[in-house]
């Protein structure tokens, strides 16, 4: 019998740690308005933060075996990402998982489909992430699926060791690949951001200073805001 023992590069602590701070908002428009998550998918309390290279996992509805071999097989600080075909009328994930999760040190679970056990689940340290809870679940374990190999997760293909950002607004993805650049580009856009804020803050500017005369000028307009 042959191990499975799935392997691929994953962003260092470095590279990850680049992003502690940025929103997916802002790492979304670093990206290039790119790899946002269908914005179904959110965190099942406030506050979550998704963070960490992507361990990835298809299933099927109402059979979660693939699940449980990704909870197996991912490493510690992987966010393991899962793919129940977006099917929220049976859970794919709940407290005794949550569990098995937080012992092998899983970073967070993204579920494109529902979780369970809401009320312990938001009692975990654990974040996770789905499209809504949903307490039934038919228990089937027969669908093995793909572990660890390119998946379509809320409508965005998603590889092993891509970076999984999550906060309240959603999920975004950034492709192992463009880590460094669309962390760089991030981390200017949210210096510009605060220097903005404190400018609004204190008065000095308006949102509508920021583009409005510029587009009535464009198109013509002869009047002053």
């Amino acid at each position: 019998m042959t191990k499975f023992a799935p392997d691929f590069p994953r962003p260092t602590p470095a590279q990850i740690a680049a992003f502690a701070d940025i929103g997916t908002a802002t790492a979304h428009e670093a990206f290039g308005r790119r790899g946002a998550l269908h914005h179904a998918i959110k965190p099942i309390r406030k506050g979550l933060r998704l963070l960490g290279p992507a361990f990835t996992a298809k299933g099927k509805p109402g059979d979660n075996l693939t699940g449980h071999a990704a909870l197996a097989l991912a490493k510690r600080g992987d966010v393991i990402v899962y793919s129940a075909e977006a099917f929220t009328e049976g859970a794919a994930f709940g407290d005794v998982m949550a569990e098995a999760a937080l012992q092998r040190g899983i970073a967070g679970v993204l579920i494109d489909g529902a979780a369970r056990d809401g009320n312990i689940l938001r009692e975990s340290d654990l974040p996770v992430f789905a499209r809504g809870l949903s307490l039934k679940s038919r228990g089937d374990k027969d669908y093995f699926g793909p572990l660890a190999e390119a998946i379509v997760v809320g409508g965005v293909e998603v590889h092993p060791g891509d970076l999984i950002i999550g906060d309240d607004d959603g999920v975004v993805v950034i492709p192992f690949a463009d880590i460094d650049w669309v962390a760089e580009v991030a981390q200017q856009r949210s210096e510009k951001e605060t220097a903005l804020r404190a400018r609004l803050a204190s008065g000095a500017i308006t949102t509508w200073d920021l583009f409005g005369p510029a587009i009535l000028r464009r198109k013509g307009i002869d009047i002053e805001i």
